[in-house]
């Protein structure tokens, strides 16, 4: 279609080139929306959005070294991520569609699957759907952090910016006397080979554990999380 309007535009007259311009602009419109979004754009809350993967430097593991309720340490963590609440307008997103600088949750099963199966995207609720779900902060950057609760033991060799190799985490939904410490880890350098697990198999409202590898600090960041 675009070379039809080339070739009219070599022979039209003034008035017909104008025509064929407005035309152009008229397809340009009716591009599909995915397309029109990947240029950039905003999200729902009226924030930045970034759709397509770009490679950028892994953000480092973010902790509170602090004791409090849960409640208590999760806004401690948000205020240092510098993310707020989705917008009240936004019950569900797409992480990628989401607007930087925001937080939201992802029930654990769909977090396992995304994680094992390394799809580039995540499904954000902006209410926990529940209290077993995972949080996950969207960046100023536009990259993304997986939060959760660690051991003291396992707190220590994911701390260091610099992780000569990939460390075996278990990642809790909420803290215990085993994993009282919340921690943030980057979503690009996380690899899973399995589903998380209830705490307690025969209550289904437990806690959940989620066994993964954080990958070394100098392995290539893949495309999960906005990355």
């Amino acid at each position: 279609m675009y070379d039809v309007i080339a070739r009219m535009m070599c022979h039209a007259p003034l008035r017909h080139v104008a025509a064929a311009g407005l035309v152009g602009v008229l397809l340009t419109g009716l591009l599909p929306a995915p397309l029109n979004a990947a240029r950039g754009g905003t999200g729902p809350g009226g924030g930045k959005t970034e759709v397509l993967p770009v490679q950028k430097a892994a953000p480092s593991v973010v902790i509170i070294d602090a004791a409090g309720s849960e409640a208590d340490l999760r806004r401690q963590l948000r205020s240092k991520n510098g993310v707020a609440e989705l917008g009240a307008s936004t019950s569900k997103t797409m992480f990628s569609q989401a607007p930087t600088g925001t937080f939201g949750f992802i029930l654990p099963k769909f977090l396992g699957l995304a994680l094992v199966m390394q799809s580039p995207d995540l499904v954000l609720e902006r209410v926990s759907p529940s209290t077993s779900a995972y949080e996950v902060h969207k960046l100023a950057d536009g990259s993304g952090l997986l939060v959760g609760f660690m051991g003291k033991d396992v707190l220590t060799q994911v701390a260091p910016s610099q992780r000569p190799k990939s460390v075996r985490i278990a990642l809790h939904s909420n803290p215990s006397e085993k994993a009282p410490h919340i921690v943030a880890v980057p979503l690009v350098k996380l690899a899973a080979d399995m589903m998380p697990l209830r705490t307690d198999p025969k209550n289904p409202d437990s806690p959940v554990v989620f066994e993964m590898d954080l990958q070394s600090s100098s392995t290539r960041a893949s495309t999960q999380g906005g990355q």
